[in-house]
């Protein structure tokens, strides 16, 4: 009598939360990068050229910079871009840009509406990355 294999016994792949939603991510990365880029090319009104860029540059980065859109990696850079440090890191890096064109420290003219424009897609997608962050890949 031979015994038919289990079901349960077979091993299963298990894919990580990161991979699993890498593809949305990719999505994300490729349709900020390219609707931010566009603003150099076409010129859409005054909105356009004086917001999406603000808009899409920092969450487009944050997404490039926490490596989500590709396979999981455990390496030095992927532990040390935790999704609040790396935060923390684009929200110093806006509002030290706004800061220096406040204080005419070089020729960009300074616009409090950029905080908005900076914020209004940064903040969901760190939101986001954090209900999908595996903490067990924290050092």
């Amino acid at each position: 009598m031979k015994k038919e294999a289990s079901l349960s016994k077979t091993p299963v792949s298990v894919i990580s939360k990161h991979d699993q939603h890498a593809p949305f991510w990719a999505a994300g990365l490729i349709i900020l990068g390219v609707t931010g880029l566009t603003t150099i090319w076409l010129n859409l009104g005054s909105f356009w050229k004086g917001y999406v860029l603000d808009i899409t540059g920092p969450a487009w980065n944050y997404i490039l910079f926490r490596g989500r859109f590709t396979a999981k990696a455990d390496n030095r850079w992927t532990r040390f871009f935790t999704p609040k440090r790396t935060f923390v890191i684009f929200i110093t890096a806006c509002i030290g840009i706004e800061g220096l064109q406040y204080l005419k420290l070089y020729e960009a003219t300074f616009d409090p509406w950029d905080f908005v424009a900076y914020f209004s897609v940064l903040v969901p997608l760190y939101i986001l990355d954090q209900l999908t962050y595996e903490r067990k890949d924290v050092v």
